[in-house]
């Protein structure tokens, strides 16, 4: 039987690894590696900071959601009863 050689290999490892690291040091130089990772790592910080940022508006807008909702039934409560006081003082006015 033959075995099935996948077309797109898994993470690189071992030989691989050191081949990758020998051609981005020859393109890039050794002192543009570190630069470059670094500021791929704030890039990434700033990005999550961000993603933090909408999900807290996100949250305070669904909580204003639902709060303006609770105000609006217990402003109606306190109208309606506010009435029947008004037709219950009316009532002993009048009698």
């Amino acid at each position: 039987m033959t075995s099935a050689i996948p077309l797109i290999g898994g993470i690189p490892a071992g030989p691989e690894l050191l081949i990758i690291l020998l051609v981005l040091v020859l393109l890039f130089g050794a002192n543009k590696i570190p630069k470059l990772a670094r500021s791929t790592g704030q890039a990434m910080g700033e990005f999550k900071k961000g993603r933090e940022e909408v999900e807290d508006e996100l949250k305070q807008m669904q909580e204003g959601d639902l709060s303006s909702g609770t105000e609006t039934e217990a402003t109606e409560t306190t109208e309606a009863t506010t009435e029947d006081d008004d037709l219950e003082t009316e009532k002993e006015s009048s009698t």
